[in-house]
């Protein structure tokens, strides 16, 4: 389970991870000066969060995780859809903190915390609730002559389930916060069929913290590599894999590659590489297929800079001559700042109503992405 980063030599890798840190700073330098650098990192967070379970060997759809975390869900969210939520809460989390939060021992115990499957506890605080239960959201669909503002009394809905849900949830919440649920008998608690118990996370935790301390001393870029490359080989939590992932892009933030709220799309770069690439059983080829994965994550995202400022201008040509009062300029930001928009969308962030909100949308001339009739989404895609 050891690993030793002076078992192998990093001369091939040199050259990789040099022209990555050149390609990640060209990227954050277009992004920090750019009309639509603040839409591109918001659209990146769920483009990122997507290719996290593609690489994990699940398929989220763009349109659904928009959706679900706008709370328009047209359909009951799967356990993957719940998932990438948390990928791209967790990326928004780390992007919103200090560059060196994420890497911090408390930056790392909060984020284990936030995962869709909750792990050990790190550190001393006895008393943090691991299982994540939010309160039910109200979750308005809008499409198609279904633009009614009445909530109340939906036929087919057993609203006496939900509220057994709701109270079994506030149990198991009460339950969590007791002295003695957390800790030392922490582990016999655990469902053997959810976790392994002879799975020690702390310890691999701390094996991955020596890593890291072994690595301190050379570039940025290659830390990140090592540190991604010993994430997985330790596979130091049960079932967030893709953290490790975002703490390499930390690694790079913390380094000044990436500025600001930019927090490399790594898992976008690694999906253009080839599964057989990133798993293979020698380390030299792992460590060169992460590093042209972060090559490809620059490339891709300054075509779709470049494809965002073409969108803008176009989009900004069918303004000119609109009134002051016209809504058609926050429809533009709202557009540039999410990935895909819905009626429901529209009309909570424009404050108008869903029919409006349509003939807004066909007004800017914005594509729709879903085919579907009823609960449609557009974008510029």
């Amino acid at each position: 389970m050891a690993y030793d980063i002076t078992k192998f030599s990093m001369t091939a890798l040199m050259r990789p991870a040099f022209d990555a840190g050149v390609a990640l700073a060209r990227l954050d330098e277009r992004i920090a000066r750019s009309p639509v650098g603040q839409g591109w990192i918001e659209r990146t967070h769920f483009a990122d969060a997507c290719a996290s379970l593609w690489i994990d060997g699940e398929l989220v759809h763009l349109e659904d995780l928009v959706l679900h975390d706008a709370t328009r869900d047209i359909r009951t969210p799967t356990h993957e859809l719940t998932i990438a939520r948390d990928v791209l809460r967790t990326r928004q989390r780390i992007a919103a903190q200090l560059p060196s939060w994420a890497l911090s021992a408390e930056g790392i115990r909060t984020l284990r915390q936030t995962q869709a499957w909750p792990g050990a506890s790190d550190g001393s605080d006895s008393t943090a609730v691991h299982s994540r239960v939010e309160p039910t959201e109200a979750v308005e669909r809008e499409g198609e002559g279904d633009d009614g503002d009445d909530a109340e009394n939906l036929p087919g809905v057993d609203y006496a389930a939900i509220d057994a849900v709701l109270a079994r949830s506030e149990a198991a919440i009460e339950d969590a916060k007791r002295p003695g649920r957390v800790g030392a008998n922490r582990s016999a608690e655990k469902d053997p069929l959810v976790y392994d118990l002879d799975w020690d996370e702390d310890a691999r935790l701390k094996e991955w913290r020596d890593v890291l301390r072994q690595a301190q001393d050379l570039p940025a870029v290659l830390q990140a590599i090592i540190a991604l490359d010993a994430w997985n080989e330790l596979s130091v939590l049960q079932h967030a894999p893709w953290l490790g992932r975002l703490l390499a892009a930390s690694i790079l933030r913390e380094a000044g590659i990436t500025t600001g709220a930019h927090l490399t799309a790594i898992n976008l770069g690694l999906k253009t590489i080839p599964v057989d690439r990133r798993r293979h059983r020698d380390r030299e080829t792992r460590l060169l297929a992460i590093a042209h994965g972060l090559i490809a994550a620059a490339e891709i995202g300054l075509k779709e800079h470049d494809r965002l400022v073409l969108a803008r201008t176009l989009m900004e040509r069918k303004l000119e001559g609109r009134r002051t009062s016209s809504r058609l300029p926050e429809l533009v930001e709202l557009v540039m700042a999410k990935p895909l928009v819905s009626a429901g969308m529209v009309a909570k962030t424009l404050d108008v109503t869903p029919q409006a909100a349509r003939r807004i949308v066909l007004e800017l001339g914005l594509r729709e992405m879903t085919g579907r009739g009823r609960f449609r989404a557009w974008g510029i895609i």
